[in-house]
């Protein structure tokens, strides 16, 4: 369902989806697209397909564009004010499912807003960052962070390999979980479907921990 969900810097346009087949959502996810400067929006192939694994294991699922992109209004901001959009989001889904456990997910740009908010956003109970870019960025407040942790990286991809991820972030504590798919570039091209198995896995394992 396409909607509008009130943000910060004016209404925030949205799709939300619940699991098929009438099924109870166990959990509720807010998944945020790549810089919207290059042309991310919640349209996004990935994102997309985060979105959809993270549908099939039972979750419900928001997507929605930051501020200036899509029909979201306001104008992209770049420094850190994108994460109030996401803290919009998160208020949206805990009004319209109280009492489920709120996980936070994010591709690129939208990886490095969700795991920046999620150091102060506790209502964030877990985190899937896709091709975190930690050649482009700084990344390494990752390593603050206290949620169970999925990172999801891209072989070869152009902002930020894996090699390119441990050289910078360092060793990683337990409640990390490191997966890639090998020989495919930043955005996953022609193994988008692999990417939406791997998400639909790991949600399924995190479901079924006490």
């Amino acid at each position: 369902m396409r909607h509008f969900i009130p943000g910060p810097a004016g209404r925030l346009d949205a799709i939300s989806w619940l699991p098929k087949d009438g099924v109870a959502p166990r959990a509720a996810a807010v998944v945020c697209h790549p810089h919207p400067v290059f042309g991310g929006t919640m349209d996004n192939n990935v994102a997309f397909r985060v979105a959809r694994g993270l549908q099939s294991a039972g979750l419900a699922v928001l997507r929605f564009n930051f501020r200036g992109a899509g029909d979201s209004e306001g104008e992209h901001d770049g420094n850190g004010a994108e994460e109030q959009d996401v803290v919009a989001a998160l208020d949206h889904l805990e009004r319209e499912f109280p009492g489920l456990p709120l996980w936070g997910a994010g591709f690129s740009f939208g990886a490095r807003t969700v795991g920046a908010l999620a150091l102060r956003e506790p209502r964030m109970r877990r985190l899937l960052l896709v091709a975190l870019p930690s050649k482009a960025y700084d990344c390494t407040f990752i390593r603050a962070l206290t949620q169970p942790t999925h990172v999801l990286l891209a072989g070869n991809d152009e902002f930020g390999t894996p090699d390119d991820f441990h050289e910078r972030i360092g060793a990683l504590t337990s409640h990390f979980e490191i997966d890639v798919v090998p020989d495919v570039d930043h955005f996953f091209r022609g193994r988008t479907p692999e990417l939406e198995r791997r998400v639909r896995a790991w949600a399924e394992r995190s479901l079924a921990e006490p």
